[in-house]
């Protein structure tokens, strides 16, 4: 296993648990504590967990916090599978569409990438380079220039710039959680405000965002509940969160992995 995808695993564990010790992860990983200690130190530096006596807890800044593309694109992978297979089916050949930054969208550009006459437009430097690993004449590929976040996203006013040219019919975007009361959110204010202006540019505007995002708040907002014209998740929430978003959004699409 690789050392980035031990420390997607512990992230995740840590996440969901709030805490595990040493020996657990190792045992549960097949590795030395040795090994898991370097990793709960790296990503201890990172600001992403915090180290304690024997252990590791979720990080206490967690609504800043924004850990990079690599973990989060090994995290869930079964669940934004199933949340892109949907939200594919969206999708129709010559559309122009928005893929913005963030795992859960990297892997709708997977599915997307023998749709025919399609415009994509990105700031996302993964769903670029994957597009360009298979460049099809029929397809148009934007890159927005922009200032880099942990995630591999472009943002900034050169971002919302580039935006503001395009008109478009579909814009796909992730978020750090998705809350009843603040919204769907970001670790980065720049970001969230990126997003914001990207939104008043398509026609629609969908979210795609698996069960774990739900009661998690970002440092800032960009969207209300009810501003999202359509939300997919998976089958692990609640049935009073799923009642929540099915009261405020026109579209509710759960996958199911």
């Amino acid at each position: 296993m690789l050392a980035a995808q031990r420390k997607a695993l512990i992230l995740e564990e840590v996440s969901l648990s709030g805490a595990r010790r040493i020996s657990e992860l190792a045992k549960s990983l097949g590795v030395s504590e040795v090994t898991i200690r370097r990793d709960v130190e790296a990503l201890t530096d990172q600001g992403l967990v915090d180290k304690v006596h024997g252990g590791v807890t979720a990080n206490s800044l967690s609504s800043t916090v924004e850990p990079p593309f690599a973990f989060n694109s090994l995290k869930e992978q079964t669940s934004k599978d199933a949340v892109a297979k949907l939200a594919a089916e969206m999708v129709r050949p010559g559309q122009a569409i928005a893929l913005m930054g963030g795992s859960s969208v990297y892997a709708l550009a997977k599915r997307l990438r023998e749709m025919p006459s399609l415009t994509v437009v990105t700031n996302s430097v993964p769903v670029s380079d994957l597009f360009a690993q298979q460049p099809r004449g029929d397809q148009t590929v934007v890159l927005t220039g922009g200032v880099r976040t942990p995630t591999d996203s472009l943002v900034g006013n050169i971002t919302t710039e580039a935006f503001a040219r395009f008109n478009l019919d579909l814009v796909f975007m992730g978020t750090h959680g998705m809350d009843i009361e603040f919204g769907f959110s970001s670790p980065n204010l720049i970001e969230a405000d990126t997003n914001r202006e990207v939104i008043r540019r398509a026609a629609k505007f969908v979210v795609l965002a698996d069960h774990t995002k739900w009661g998690i708040r970002g440092f800032s907002s960009f969207a209300e509940l009810s501003e999202a014209d359509g939300v997919i998740t998976t089958d692990g929430l609640s049935p009073e969160a799923l009642g929540t978003l099915r009261e405020n959004i026109k579209e509710v699409l759960v996958a199911k992995p």
